[in-house]
């Protein structure tokens, strides 16, 4: 039986959990000539690293960190992926690479029923996750601010999302300016918190937490990261980036199949592997 083979590219990437994620899904739907394994590239090899999964026969990749930008150079970058300044799947038979981040953040987000139109946004960060998200948000009509440690790389981030996709409106606040913003969602765009710095949390001690707020919290390990607990402490709803994670996989699954994948096997499969590994 030929194999179909997907994958998933990074440096390191033996943390990954999308082939796990994957291969349920492929399991699920009795797709036994599917199967999705991860690839180990370092940064300096990367057009070389390329090559060897195209001439193996690779359908497709996912791409995560750190060459969701390099790639680009590499591939035809449709719409999304030039918009958001990366790219996370890659179809080989076209050699065209989009981003699926955004549309899994606005849809994992539409599935908790969170309003976003109209509504005051606080994206903490200014990488590439976030440029992903104020894009998603923006195109749903949220009122977005951006807090960064580094105030300039935040208007960095509104100044390539100007130019890239003619997002306008954006805000740059301190954390201080935040906090009294009156934001209805908080989307933590950054690595503060994941494990195994599981006390960690974006929102500074001492600083007051807005009440009855809803953060979403990209970070997915642990599954109650410490900016949840805040939230949740202040009368609020916390969700963390599971969802986002089995959404933007799902998108790169049915772009390489055709075959829409049953998002409950996905989600299911990564909570058990988290659960195990804890």
């Amino acid at each position: 039986m030929a194999q179909n083979r997907v994958g998933v590219i990074g440096f390191p990437v033996e943390h990954s959990l999308s082939p796990i994620m994957h291969n349920a899904a492929f399991e699920a739907l009795q797709m036994r000539d599917w199967h999705y394994d991860a690839m180990s590239i370092p940064p300096d090899i990367l057009r070389l690293g390329l090559r060897e999964p195209k001439n193996h026969g690779y359908i497709g990749i996912n791409v995560t960190v750190p060459h969701k930008e390099a790639i680009m150079e590499f591939v035809r970058p449709d719409d999304r992926a030039r918009a958001i300044g990366a790219v996370n799947t890659v179809d080989f038979r076209s050699n065209i690479g989009t981003n699926t981040d955004a549309d899994g953040l606005i849809g994992d987000l539409h599935a908790h029923q969170i309003p976003l139109s109209g509504e005051r946004v606080l994206v903490l960060g200014a990488g590439g996750a976030s440029r992903a998200a104020v894009y998603g948000l923006s195109r749903e009509g949220a009122r977005i601010a951006i807090v960064n440690r580094t105030k300039s790389r935040a208007y960095g981030l509104v100044e390539q999302l100007k130019i890239s996709a003619g997002v306008e409106g954006l805000d740059v606040l301190t954390l201080d300016e935040a906090a009294d913003w009156g934001m209805s969602l908080i989307v933590n765009c950054t690595s503060v918190g994941l494990h195994p710095h599981i006390n960690q949390t974006p929102w500074i001690h001492g600083l007051p937490f807005p009440d009855g707020v809803t953060v979403y919290d990209m970070v997915y390990r642990p599954a109650n990261t410490a900016l949840m607990q805040q939230c949740l402490a202040h009368g609020g709803r916390a969700i963390g980036g599971l969802g986002m994670l089995t959404r933007q996989g799902a998108i790169a699954f049915e772009l390489w199949t055709g075959v829409e994948p049953p998002l409950d096997v996905m989600y299911g499969a990564l909570q058990t592997a988290l659960e195990t590994s804890e």
